[in-house]
């Protein structure tokens, strides 16, 4: 993809109105392969005014039509959906043969499931019997800011393009500058969708420019944004002058509880999990706990799967794992294996520095820890790379206190025989999903957590939701 400094601001590629030139680093080379412009608060607040400016005419646009308009974005994503492997590849390190499969193909699960949900929604529906002239309308919230990262662009991209798009809003879009390639391109394909100008919007930026001014701006309605807890805490502040609806996806911890009764090959898989996208996700499950009779043996088989992934640039096809996204999370990655090895715990494969073959790019060892503890920082830190902590634990009350153990709250994973047990576990444990014994969600299923890992869920009906105000009418 060319280096593109444009935006496009109702209906039009526009240049910045003052130029702010960025480079975008491929993390594989350490070299520049494209250029953007970070924008200024008056490109924000164009944007904006444009959104506006257009939401009276697409809320009340028939709901035939705004699906018509869904369908047809969800067809130009398919159509070139090897330009945007290419692009998210080049971008954030994603192996090209992954970047294919996965991380564009969770773009277009996330565009089916809508259109599924939205047929369905009930949008104006009786409140009961109790009431029988009394209607429930459910209707868009208005101008929405939509703020994405890095590690899983067109994931998050859809789970909010696509919902704003459909229920009647209009929208600002600020991918994150440090993977904006794909962010891009989307905006190519919302062009190419013929949408009323003003209906989607974008602009590239940092979060203290951009993203500030669009959470703290008054004509903003709704701010949706996934990334960390940290930055989640500034836009919640920025936002609450205006009392604004924010919708956060943040941070997670996950424990990957072991029971006796799992699985022969819950330890590899959980490994590998853990290792996906260069252990890149939010829902990653960082911290394997493994009951007492059967460490041992998960150790052993947990050092064996890490040694056994390869690293490799994300241009080359295979099943390795690419770089981290940047020098800066490769500077974090480090520090934090160091920490792991200076507090004691027992590192059992991978460790600091690159892998041998490479000398150049943003590559991190494969690393697990074993006899991880509570004090670690390790055990408590989202570490957002390659990094498995594994320790024991004695009994189901021990295993939900250790996972509950968290200020994050996204997923926990559970493995066991048992289907009773699987139950009783997964009720207790406090996060917004809990995956059994490697079954994957559904379409359309609810992404989101409590506590500290944010508020409100996307995907699905759940995700319309999001979008959308709630009003009662009597008297009809």
């Amino acid at each position: 993809m060319p280096s593109s400094t444009a935006f496009y601001i109702n209906g039009q590629w526009v240049a910045p109105q003052t130029a702010h030139d960025f480079p975008v680093i491929d993390p594989s080379t350490e070299e520049v392969c494209a250029t953007i412009s970070l924008g200024s608060e008056a490109d924000a607040n164009a944007a904006v005014a444009a959104a506006k400016s257009a939401f009276p005419g697409w809320s009340e646009t028939p709901l035939a039509d705004r699906i018509a308009a869904l369908q047809r974005l969800r067809d130009i994503y398919k159509k070139r959906g090897d330009e945007m492997a290419e692009a998210i590849s080049l971008e954030m390190g994603a192996p090209i043969d992954m970047a294919r499969q996965k991380q564009v193909g969770a773009g277009l699960w996330h565009l089916d499931g809508f259109l599924d949900a939205v047929r369905d929604f009930p949008w104006d529906h009786p409140l009961g019997p109790q009431a029988p002239s009394e209607r429930i309308l459910h209707q868009p919230i208005g101008v929405c800011a939509l703020i994405t990262p890095w590690n899983w662009p067109m994931n998050q991209i859809t789970l909010k393009c696509a919902p704003a798009l459909v229920t009647g809003c209009t929208m600002i879009l600020k991918p994150s500058e440090i993977a904006p390639l794909s962010g891009l391109l989307f905006a190519e394909m919302m062009d190419e969708a013929d949408l009323p100008p003003g209906v989607f919007n974008m602009v590239n930026g940092d979060g203290p420019g951009v993203g500030s001014t669009l959470s703290a701006h008054p004509d903003v309605d709704m701010v949706s944004f996934t990334g960390s807890t940290r930055a989640g805490r500034l836009i919640s502040i920025a936002a609450a002058d205006t009392l604004k609806r924010v919708s956060l996806e943040l941070g997670g911890k996950g424990a990957n509880i072991i029971f006796a009764d799992a699985s022969e090959k819950a330890v590899k898989s959980g490994v590998l999990r853990c290792f996906n996208n260069t252990g890149q996700s939010c829902n990653a499950p960082t911290r394997m706990m493994v009951e007492r009779a059967r460490y041992d043996e998960a150790v052993e088989i947990a050092a064996a799967a890490a040694q056994s992934i390869t690293v490799g640039p994300a241009s080359e096809e295979g099943r390795h794992i690419g770089p981290a996204v940047s020098e800066m999370q490769f500077n974090k990655i480090q520090g934090l294996i160091q920490t792991g090895i200076d507090e004691g715990a027992r590192l059992i494969a991978g460790g600091t520095g690159r892998p041998e073959n490479l000398n150049r790019g943003f590559y991190i060892r494969p690393t697990v820890f074993a006899d991880v503890t509570p004090e670690m920082t390790i055990y408590r830190e989202e570490i957002f790379g390659p990094v498995l902590s594994i320790m024991p634990f004695e009994d189901e009350d021990h295993a939900v206190t250790m996972a509950n153990d968290t200020p994050y709250g996204l997923t926990n994973y559970i493995q066991t025989g048992d289907t009773d047990k699987l139950r009783r576990v997964a009720e207790r444990v406090r996060s917004g999903m809990v995956e059994g014994n490697g079954t994957g969600f559904g379409k359309g299923s609810p992404f989101g957590g409590f506590k500290q890992s944010g508020n409100g869920r996307e995907g699905g009906a759940f995700g319309l939701h999001e979008f959308l105000e709630v009003k009662a009418v009597s008297g009809l």
